[in-house]
This record gives C-alpha cells, structure tokens and sequence, in this order.
C-alpha cells in the first residue's frame, strides 16, 4: 500500500487519479480549497490554500507520492511555476516521489518540434496556461537529480470537452503528440488514470515526461 497525497484530487483528472488508486487498496488522501461535494469512497479529504506553504507541508508530510493536479488558471494565475516550485522543494525534502499531470499543449507536434502551443493553430486564450505548465516542466528537467519526478500530459483528446470512451488500455508515448490515423489521439480520464496510478504503483519513468491515449 502506496500513501498518495493528491493536490488537487477533486478535480477532474484528480478525483479520477484518486478514485482509481483507492480501488487499488492505496492510503489516498485528496487536497483542495474546498471539501469534494461527492466524496469517494475510501479517502480522505484536507482543505488548504495550495498558494500557502504550510498547508503544503501538512498536506505531503508522511506521503510515499506527490500527485499535482493543479490548473495554472483561477487562483493560481501567475502563481502556478512558484507553487509547483514548492510542491517539488517539499516532496524532495520529505522523501515522496512527485507525479504532476502535465499539459497537452506542452508536447510537441514533431521530434524537432515545435511544441503544440507554439502552432498558431492553439487556442490564444489557453496559450499562457499551457506556457505555464511549460515551465513547471522544464524545472523539474533541470531540478536536483535526487527528486524523483514523472510528468503525465494528456494526448489533445482529453478533457470534458471531449469525452472518450474507457477501454482499460492505452498506449505510451514520449514528448511527441499522439494521432489514430488521421485524427488527434485521445484518452478517456478513465484511463488516464489507470495509466497514471500503473506508473505510481511500478515506476518506469524516472525524471520524465510521458503521454498515453488510446
């Protein structure tokens, strides 16, 4: 059994992050601004501000893994690199290893790149969140090697926007954007999750980002 801190956990990704590593047998505790309005079963909910440093500390003290479930929008506007950046200092000094759902725009559309929100085909409005998680993403790259980190980014078909089926099986991929023949790959939250906690529970991905989709 995994004790698995997840900030964020009663979001969409995180609540699903959460309820997949409960059904596993794991300690899952979710962190929030606010109680979940429907709570799953077998976790335990804490309240805080993720902006504030010592409800952090309370929130991953004891944890074996960190998950970041963080959108840098709302309250986290201009705060999401500094925040990540104490979320990793944190998990670093209590010994957790740190798991953060990455952005989609942050994979890149070739192996030479460009990344997916440098197309001028990107939404312009969602452009400074996905530069945001950009940044999270190269500091942990240059961070201290003793962290131990993976970054999990969605194919472009992810979201409640765009609902996809659950399968129970997904496909891994590195920094490049996934397709299915002609169409942008997508993945259920699902499976997501389940690809998510499967890294928890056996760690292949050691100071690295991956993406699945179906």
């Amino acid at each position: 059994m995994t004790r698995i801190v997840i900030l964020g956990g009663t979001g969409y990704a995180g609540t699903a992050i959460a309820t997949e590593a409960a059904s596993r047998g794991h300690e899952v505790t979710v962190f929030s601004r606010s109680a979940p309005e429907e709570p799953v079963a077998g976790v335990t909910s804490i309240t805080g501000s993720a902006r504030d440093h010592s409800d952090l500390e309370r929130a991953v003290t004891g944890a074996d893994v960190v998950v970041v479930s963080l959108a840098p929008s709302g309250d986290l506007d201009g705060e999401f690199v500094r925040v990540n950046a104490d979320i990793a200092n944190l998990a670093q000094e209590h010994g957790a290893r740190l798991g953060v759902v990455g952005g989609a725009g942050t994979l890149l559309l070739s192996a030479e790149g460009p990344k997916a929100h440098e197309s001028p085909y990107f939404p312009a409005e969602f452009r400074p969140y996905s530069e945001a998680s950009d940044a999270v993403l190269q500091a942990l790259r240059s961070s201290d090697p003793e962290l131990d980190w993976f970054v999990l980014s969605p194919p472009r078909g992810f979201g409640r926007f765009a609902p996809a089926d659950t399968t129970g099986h997904y496909r891994v991929g590195g920094d490049v954007v996934m397709s299915s023949g002609e169409t942008p790959a997508a993945i259920s939250v699902a499976d997501f999750a389940v690809a998510f906690v499967d890294e928890i529970e056996l760690p292949t991905h050691q100071r690295e980002r991956f993406t699945v989709a179906h």
